[in-house]
């Protein structure tokens, strides 16, 4: 009994992990430009001491993310940009190295600074500073153009330009954080994508997230019976091992 209820273990903790992957993608169903992580199952066998042929166990992975575009919705805010083809957008992380999104709906902090969900917009130059109070507009090419308040339209001038790039076949890798970067070897930092003079974003409209709410919500209830299947079978097992016990206890 203890190869089921090893295997009716594992499948309930990594129905677990599964579904914490759903509950993310779900949560963001609402985020621009989100892209939903994918998640899937494989078995594995088991390592160790007691290591036999019979007994395998099964992981929870997440392999990658789903790269199909959301769709793009126009807003009519200058401020928001939705990204065209395999553009993305460069951000500077927390780390200080440059991340990519495909997020589009641009703030300006307190600083002038834009940012993107918080984070520096990068710009030739690194991080793009605005001036405070300036009606802004955004080109194709991601050029960044200010009209001071009060201005006349012959007063706008390029503040910055937005760095796009485009990752083509080399691709991209999620992090931690929920930014994309650029494939690297184990224990390597990536370097930063070069400009693709070729990106274009649209101005005034934004891309939603990937993800279906449907499609996630049968996936979460999918995991959630899946995990009471699993526990099911470790409550059965207990109850036969009860009754055996009790059969062997007979004089």
């Amino acid at each position: 009994m203890d190869r089921i209820l090893y295997t009716a273990m594992s499948g309930a903790r990594q129905s677990m992990e599964q579904q914490s992957v759903v509950s993310h993608n779900l949560a963001n169903a609402t985020t621009s430009g989100f892209r939903a992580q994918l998640s899937a199952m494989r078995a594995v066998p088991v390592q160790g001491d007691g290591q036999l042929a019979t007994r395998t166990s099964v992981v929870a992975s997440t392999p990658g993310a789903d790269f199909n575009p959301g769709p793009i919705n126009a807003t009519g805010r200058d401020l928001d940009v939705a990204l065209q083809g395999n553009a993305w957008l460069a951000v500077q992380a927390g780390d200080g190295a440059e991340a990519y999104t495909r997020r589009g709906d641009l703030q300006v902090d307190a600083t002038g600074m834009l940012t993107s969900g918080g984070r520096p917009v990068v710009g030739d130059n690194g991080p793009i500073v605005v001036p405070l109070g300036a009606s802004l507009s955004m080109g194709a090419d991601g050029t960044v153009s200010a009209i001071g308040a009060g201005e006349d339209p012959e007063s706008l001038v390029q503040v910055g330009r937005l760095k796009l790039v485009s990752p083509g076949e080399a691709g991209l890798e999620r992090g931690s954080d929920g930014l994309f970067r650029a494939y690297a070897a184990p224990g390597t930092a990536a370097d930063p994508l070069p400009r693709d003079e070729q990106a274009r974003l649209i101005s005034g409209s934004l891309e939603g997230s990937n993800v279906n709410p449907v499609e996630s919500m049968v996936a979460m209830i999918d995991s959630a019976r899946r995990y009471d299947m699993q526990l099911k079978v470790i409550e059965s097992t207990d109850e036969n091992g009860r009754q055996a016990d009790s059969l062997l206890s007979l004089d």
